[in-house]
């Protein structure tokens, strides 16, 4: 059974347990309004359904509550984070505004983060760089969970990327997508579920294509079984962008998300953030992508990315964002040992 509950009670709610664990009101706001907005955006993967996830973590130490993440300018246009195994939204968010600060002065701006946890989907990163007038890029890499083109065990994380422009009218443009076929949550649903998986989104243990949720042993590179190639090579230069350069590690080397709860993740991320007005194409540009768009649409039914996340968002915000029971009663337990009132749906 499916409940919806609105993302204002699901942030109070959120808030509530965040601080409850330690985390200062500041950041458990911004942490709860970023995982809410997630799922508003329809990205339940990377949403509120974390929080408890997060909270594991923090009850168990592997996050730090109070971490104070230690910020160092290395150049006029770069920056590098020590986010001193905090919450990884906290670092994002810090990371990117830094990165549009330079921007705004330099032109460009590039912060690179370490030592940090599970940073939620890039989008809330790249848009609100794009909402300023500037273009937003963002990239992470996590623990392995995808094989790479060839084979037969995980390596790579699904290490997404995104990407965002500015409009003349409207919200951004924004691309944010894994470097795998699906994030691997879709694989662990199908498992709770007992239903079968798509096609080409997995291999099981001797490197074949399965459809059978649990048998699946790793993730397939985006592009599939014949182009995986080209995820498999996205992937490789994000892990080494988010982690050699970052001074972390990379792939299988990496803390399991949901397997080794008690150590820290030290994850890397990279937040890069560009001033258009410093190219030839400022005065055109958020026109030109007004008439694209326009263009797009009218060569038949075509989105521009981050169009399905807006839809999504008008709907949820007005009739409460959809939770399986088994997912409410994941946060119904965290609510009674917290002493934080529990959630209702959206008709009470």
């Amino acid at each position: 059974m499916t409940v919806r509950v609105l993302p204002g009670r699901l942030t109070a709610w959120a808030v509530a347990c965040l601080e409850a664990v330690g985390v200062p009101p500041a950041d458990a706001r911004l942490v709860a309004e970023s995982l809410v907005q997630t799922s508003l955006w329809g990205v339940d993967s990377h949403g509120i359904l974390r929080l408890t996830h997060y909270m594991t973590r923090l009850s168990n130490g592997s996050i730090s509550a109070t971490a104070v993440p230690l910020m160092k300018r290395t150049g006029t246009c770069t920056a590098q984070m020590d986010g001193m195994d905090g919450l990884g939204i906290i670092h994002g968010m810090r990371a990117m505004n830094l990165a549009m600060e330079m921007a705004f002065t330099s032109g460009v701006g590039v912060v690179g983060v370490g030592d940090s946890s599970h940073c939620g989907a890039l989008g809330l990163y790249t848009r609100p760089a794009a909402r300023k007038k500037l273009i937003g890029i963002a990239f992470t890499h996590s623990s392995s969970v995808v094989a790479p083109h060839g084979g037969r065990e995980p390596f790579f994380g699904t290490n997404p990327l995104s990407i965002a422009f500015p409009r003349a009218v409207g919200d951004p443009m924004c691309l944010d997508m894994a470097t795998s076929q699906v994030a691997w949550n879709k694989v662990l649903n199908a498992r709770i579920e007992n239903v079968p998986l798509e096609p080409d989104i997995a291999i099981d243990a001797t490197g074949a294509p399965t459809l059978d949720a649990h048998a699946a042993k790793a993730g397939i590179p985006l592009g599939g079984p014949v182009y995986g190639y080209k995820g498999y090579g996205l992937a490789l230069m994000i892990d080494l962008l988010c982690g050699a350069m970052n001074g972390m590690t990379y792939g299988p080397k990496i803390t399991s998300m949901y397997e080794e709860l008690e150590k820290p993740r030290k994850l890397g991320h990279l937040m890069i953030a560009i001033d258009p007005r410093r190219f030839a194409g400022a005065a055109t540009l958020e026109a030109t992508i007004d008439t694209m768009i326009a263009d797009l649409r009218s060569r038949g039914d075509i989105l521009f990315p981050g169009e399905p996340e807006l839809a999504a968002e008008t709907d949820r915000r007005n009739n409460g964002i959809p939770i399986e029971s088994a997912a409410l009663a994941d946060m119904h337990k965290w609510s009674v040992k917290l002493g934080v009132e529990p959630l209702q749906p959206a008709a009470a």
